[in-house]
C-alpha cells in the first residue's frame, strides 16, 4: 500500500511537472514577436518623438522632435521620414543579413551580432558592429503612454573613414503593439543621444 501511494504521489509530481512545461512553452510562444507586415499599417497612422543630444559637458547639440505618419502613396502606403516618403512595402521587406539589425521573431534572451556598412552624403564611409541582446519583456511607462515592449541591448563600436572610433552602448524599447520604439538611449563616448515617444495614434 505504501507502495502504491508513493507511486502515485510521483505520477501526480510527474504530470505536474509536465503540465508546467508544456505551459511555460505555450507562454514562451506568445512572449515571441513578428517582424510587421503590410496589414498590420493604417492609413493615418501616426508616431511623435522628442529628441535630444547632449555631451558630458553639458552641450546641447541636437534637440527637437520627429514625426511619422502612414499616408497613401500613389502605389500603396508609405511612411514620411523626415521630408522623405518609404513605401511601407520597404520597411516591412525582411532583412536579408547575418548580422540584421532585429533578429526575427524577438524573444527574450535571443542574442546575436549586428553590423552595418554606411556611405554619408558627404562620402564618409563607416561601419556599426555591436552585439546585441533582448533582455526582457515587460510593461514600459513613456510620455505617450504605457505599452508592452522589449528591452534590446546593443553594445559595440562605430567608426569611420574620418578616423573617428567610440565605444556605443545603445537600449531601444520595442513595442510590437505599435510596429515601433516608444524609447532609446545612446552612448557614443563622451556623447548621449535620448528618443521617446510623446504621441501615438491610429484612426482604427
Amino acid at each position: 500500500m505504501n507502495y502504491f501511494k508513493v507511486t502515485t504521489q510521483i505520477s501526480k509530481i510527474i504530470y505536474l511537472i509536465m503540465i508546467s512545461m508544456i505551459l511555460s512553452c505555450n507562454q514562451d510562444k506568445s512572449l515571441e514577436a513578428k517582424q510587421p507586415t503590410l496589414k498590420d499599417y493604417s492609413l493615418g497612422e501616426k508616431w511623435v518623438w522628442k529628441y535630444k543630444g547632449v555631451t558630458d559637458k553639458g552641450e546641447v547639440r541636437s534637440e527637437g522632435e520627429d514625426t511619422r505618419k502612414i499616408v497613401k502613396m500613389d502605389y500603396g502606403l508609405g511612411m514620411t521620414v523626415g521630408k522623405d516618403t518609404v513605401p511601407v512595402s520597404e520597411i516591412v521587406k525582411p532583412e536579408v543579413s547575418k548580422t540584421p539589425r532585429y533578429k526575427w521573431p524577438l524573444k527574450v534572451g535571443e542574442k546575436w551580432k549586428y553590423e552595418k556598412n554606411w556611405t554619408s552624403q558627404d562620402g564618409t564611409t563607416g561601419k556599426q558592429s555591436q552585439d546585441v541582446e533582448v533582455l526582457s519583456f515587460k510593461e514600459e511607462t513613456v510620455a505617450a503612454g504605457t505599452f508592452m515592449a522589449y528591452t534590446i541591448q546593443y553594445k559595440g563600436t562605430v567608426s569611420n573613414s574620418r578616423g573617428y572610433n567610440a565605444q556605443t552602448d545603445e537600449v531601444w524599447l520595442y513595442a510590437p503593439k505599435i510596429k515601433n520604439f516608444i524609447k532609446m538611449s545612446q552612448t557614443q563616448d563622451d556623447f548621449l543621444y535620448n528618443e521617446e515617444l510623446i504621441h501615438y495614434s491610429n484612426p482604427k
